[in-house]
């Protein structure tokens, strides 16, 4: 008979039993998902960057698109604003504290590991976008005031990293397949949302947001590793704790 130790610690990512025996992922295989996962994005923002910095000819196809986008209006603004620190950062936070409940209630393995990785993260986010902004200078559409440092947006960074975050997070907990998949649809929705809205407002170029876009894809590709690594402690830590109990509590 089960204590309720062990039903929680079954229940901490990857500490379900009947996990063994799956085969493994060949290396080949893995390492080409990593490059589609990291270097692709890492190399489209470096062309875009590149374009930035030279005023290359994908500017003058950027100008076009955001004419043809921008329509100021109410709504815009309202999902533009989805994307700042005020909204965004609160929201990682609540989930943050949820997961590190949940685990350490568990007893998973460094039950701190995902939250603080994702915490970090966050914080790492100003450090890499205020010096591109200096660096770049670039200024803003037509329907902004004069002046620089709209590449790459920091609503879209702020969002892509702040919900998608929480969403890595937050995945390993969730047993049902519907509550995943509504949690990933809710996360690509309020980051196409703040996206749209920063555009149509004109608040910032669409290659600013598409930059953000790649930028946070390098950076969770490298939340949703640490995560793994974790995932796989703890079913390493769980099995390891249920083999052990041969007799009842």
């Amino acid at each position: 008979m089960s204590t309720s130790r062990e039903t929680e610690l079954e229940r901490a990512p990857g500490g379900r039993r009947g996990t063994q025996g799956h085969p493994a992922v060949g290396r080949g295989a893995l390492l080409s998902f990593l490059v589609l996962l990291v270097m692709v994005p890492a190399g489209l923002f470096s062309v875009i960057t590149w374009q930035v910095v030279t005023h290359g000819p994908l500017l003058r196809v950027d100008q076009r698109v955001s004419d043809a986008l921008v329509r100021p209006d109410r709504a815009s603004e309202v999902l533009s604003d989805l994307g700042s620190v005020q909204v965004a950062v609160p929201v990682l936070v609540v989930v943050l504290v949820h997961v590190a409940w949940r685990a350490r209630s568990a007893g998973a393995a460094r039950w701190w590991l995902p939250p603080l990785a994702a915490g970090l993260l966050m914080a790492l986010l100003p450090v890499l976008l205020v010096p591109l902004k200096e660096w770049t200078a670039r200024h803003g559409t037509d329907v902004m005031p004069p002046g620089v440092g709209y590449y790459p947006s920091g609503h879209t960074a702020t969002a892509a990293t702040g919900y998608g975050a929480a969403a890595l997070v937050l995945l390993p907990w969730l047993r049902a397949a519907l509550a995943r998949a509504a949690v990933v649809v809710l996360c690509a929705v309020l980051v196409l949302g703040v996206s749209y809205g920063l555009v149509r407002r004109g608040y910032h170029w669409p290659l600013d947001v598409v930059a953000s876009w790649c930028l946070c894809a390098v950076l969770l590709s490298v939340l949703w590793l640490v995560i793994g690594g974790f995932s796989r402690s703890s079913r390493r830590r769980c099995s390891g704790t249920a083999s052990s109990r041969t007799g009842p509590s």
